[in-house]
């Protein structure tokens, strides 16, 4: 039998769509969203990412997305980090601009996968109202996977989810003052 026939699948009902939460301090969070995107896909399924605080920064993953079918993102904030203790207006209204992009992603209909990255920091350092984060993951349609990744999670979100996954550093490299790698870590 070839591969095709071996995994073939009857068309069947829709998804039933759950929320994700993929947060901590460890490494692996994007990572893991990522991970379920390359398995969605392999089932035809349609993805939509939006990245909070990710501007034009040369994300690896980003140039990877754009080969990919059946896979749209947008990403807004820029190119430098964000300072929690001194958030800009205009970052502000790039995370505004975020939500609002991924709340009518959810509620299009034109996809089955919708991925909210680093929602949790934007929350957390108040870029956005974490308000209107629950409000969002309470208007998911029901055949919408949502996830939300991102350190600080919300406790409130985390209650809402049907799957919380908590990365946790035991060790990083970057304590050791190795800075983020080209390929490995972006």
């Amino acid at each position: 039998m070839s591969d095709e026939q071996t995994n073939a699948e009857a068309p069947g009902p829709p998804i039933k769509g759950l929320v994700e939460v993929f947060t901590g301090d460890g490494k692996g969070k994007t990572s893991a969203a990522l991970g379920v995107i390359l398995r969605a896909l392999g089932h035809g399924l349609r993805i939509y990412i939006v990245f909070f605080m990710k501007g034009p920064f040369p994300y690896g993953e980003q140039k990877m997305l754009t080969k990919l079918p059946n896979v749209t993102f947008d990403r807004f904030g820029f190119e430098t980090f964000c300072d929690p203790n001194n958030v800009k207006p205009a970052e502000k209204e790039e995370a505004r601009k975020a939500l609002a992009a991924g709340r009518e992603a959810m509620l299009s209909g034109k996809y089955d996968v919708v991925i909210l990255d680093e929602v949790n920091v934007a929350a957390a350092w108040k870029l956005i109202d974490i308000e209107d984060v629950i409000r969002l993951v309470k208007d998911r349609p029901d055949n919408v996977e949502l996830i939300l990744t991102g350190r600080y999670a919300d406790p409130r979100l985390i209650e809402l989810a049907h799957l919380v996954t908590y990365m946790t550093k035991v060790k990083h490299p970057y304590d050791q003052g190795t800075l983020s790698r080209k390929g490995l870590d972006y």
